[in-house]
């Protein structure tokens, strides 16, 4: 009997050991009244224990919610942190659970991973002591794929992070091609020669020296082998280099940055001399949170359209408005010594009222063949603006360009007849001017002499002269340009030389290619700097 009770036990004891493991493996937990707790789609607190860097590294993973039910396997989006930051910055600051499924229409459903980087720059060290990048390849993201359903496949495979994220997004896609199809890079926190040659001796060795080497280094000998092995102002100008072999790489800068929009935007022009596909955004804005949420909508886009093979699409609207302006509302003049046409479109209401209103200059460069259509849409799309209340009550002045470039004292002339019949006001404070294409190349050349008619000017994917600069000027200045615009790098001389100068100016570049829809969509998109620039 006493060895059949020791029997019995044992009889008992061994399927509740075999329950309970069973239990301890399933994705729902049972709390101590045995109902299920509920579906957790943030999973927070995740480690593995890595044998390359002998330490714990913790990260985090949001799930979607098809995840609960099913047996789907689902692309991958790994999220890097910023410098100083951990794993729970994504979801803390970052707030990727509402993003994620505000935006899951873009995406689909999708796994986000957000690993912990330390101050790694996402790369293993110089010295070869902590390789990070071959833990996250080799250990986390193999821990991960047997812990989760995600796709192993590169092209379901994306990467994202802001600032010293950003350029590990890039690093890991460029170096691990078949790992990284796609490759989103936010404020990329790294340095051009340049750049890195003029940190201060403290900061370069806190920050880059102990990843790259050259601790303690100053001038060339800063550009370790190392640092150009992982410096893509190197690695991308090599044709047969990992880092171009189809990967899908979206860049996106605030102009408010100090020193990284001058990195960013020097990486663009790199990758279009290069011929490397790529998008690039600049928007206004700088190093927080604030920025990257709004760059958030157009980066799971592009994510979502690799994830679906799809090429990215331009986005230019170059369709017509249905609401054309009243013709009683629109006077068309011509200078008498030039016989330059010009329109004047008068705010609704204008007959009826006896206050003064600011005036919109815009120098128009239209399409052959569309001139009429493009003149009467500008200035339909201006109106569609004031109404909305994007911008003040104002004057609209379209001047099309004509075969000859438009001389200073024509403009002047044309200002002046405005001033005469029209009830405006007349103080170059209260006046703003823009143009595109050719006629941008129009204002550049008379731009300093333009100060005491205008208090801005703006450019519209205009046709700047290489090295284009400024050394001096009372306008405040906007610079606009598509991303895949033929001026990139007279824009980029332009843009730096008004950092230099201490210039007021706003820089943006956007997708697509200059096109009439273009520049309404820039026009529209500059309505806060114009009604701003239209106050003072």
């Amino acid at each position: 009997m006493q060895r059949n009770g020791r029997f019995f036990r044992k009889s008992i004891l061994l399927p509740a050991f075999l329950v309970l493991a069973a239990l301890a493996g399933c994705k729902k937990e049972k709390p101590d009244n045995g109902t299920s707790l509920p579906f957790e789609r943030l999973r927070k607190d995740l480690s593995i224990q890595s044998s390359l860097l002998n330490r714990a590294i913790n990260y985090a993973v949001l799930l979607p919610p098809e995840y609960e039910h099913g047996q789907d396997t689902y692309p991958v989006v790994y999220l890097l942190h910023g410098l100083g930051d951990n794993e729970k910055a994504w979801y803390q600051g970052g707030n990727i659970r509402y993003y994620a499924d505000q935006y899951a229409g873009e995406t689909g459903p999708v796994i986000y991973v957000m690993p912990q980087g330390f101050n790694t720059y996402w790369v293993n060290k110089y010295s070869g002591t902590y390789p990070y990048m071959d833990m996250l390849i080799d250990e986390l993201m193999p821990a991960v794929e047997s812990e989760f359903r995600v796709s192993k496949e590169a092209s379901q495979r994306a990467v994202m992070g802001y600032s010293m994220g950003g350029y590990g997004a890039l690093i890991l896609a460029a170096k691990n091609p078949e790992v990284f199809g796609t490759a989103v890079a936010l404020s990329m926190s790294f340095r051009t020669d340049g750049q890195y040659l003029n940190e201060p001796q403290g900061v370069f060795d806190s920050q880059w020296g102990t990843v790259f080497g050259g601790m303690g280094k100053s001038g060339n000998d800063r550009l370790t082998p190392y640092f150009l092995e992982h410096s893509p102002f190197h690695f991308f100008t090599e044709a047969g280099d990992p880092s171009r072999s189809g990967q899908r790489y979206f860049i996106d800068c605030g102009d408010d940055e100090e020193s990284l929009s001058e990195t960013n935007n020097a990486m663009h022009l790199l990758m279009r001399d290069q011929g490397i596909n790529h998008e690039y955004r600049v928007r206004n804005g700088a190093h927080s949170w604030d920025y990257w949420h709004k760059s958030l909508p157009e980066a799971f886009r592009y994510i979502g359209h690799a994830f679906r093979h799809l090429p990215y699409p331009d986005q230019g609207d170059d369709t017509f408005t249905d609401n054309p302006v009243q013709s009683a509302r629109i006077h068309t003049h011509f200078t008498v010594e030039t016989e330059q046409p010009f329109h004047v479109m008068e705010p609704e209401g204008y007959a009826t009222e006896s206050n003064a209103y600011p005036v919109i200059y815009i120098l128009h460069d239209r399409s052959a063949g569309m001139e009429q259509e493009e003149s009467m849409d500008l200035l339909a799309r201006m109106d569609a603006s004031i109404s909305g209340l994007r911008l003040p009550k104002s004057l609209i002045v379209e001047i099309p360009t004509v075969n000859e470039m438009l001389s200073l004292e024509t403009l002047s002339r044309i200002k002046e007849m405005v001033n005469l019949e029209y009830r405006v006001k007349t103080e170059g404070k209260f006046a703003v001017i823009a143009g595109n294409g050719g006629a941008g190349a129009t204002l550049y050349t008379i731009l300093p002499e333009l100060g005491d008619l205008f208090n801005a000017c703006l450019f519209f994917d205009a046709e700047l002269p290489s090295g284009a600069s400024m050394t001096g000027t009372a306008l405040a200045l906007y610079l606009d340009i598509t991303d895949q615009g033929n001026n990139y790098q007279p824009y980029h001389s332009f843009y730096m030389s008004l950092r230099q100068q201490q210039i007021p100016h706003e820089y943006r570049v956007r997708q697509g290619l200059p096109s009439h829809g273009s520049f309404l969509a820039g026009l529209s998109e500059a309505s806060v700097f114009i009604k701003d620039n239209l106050k003072k």
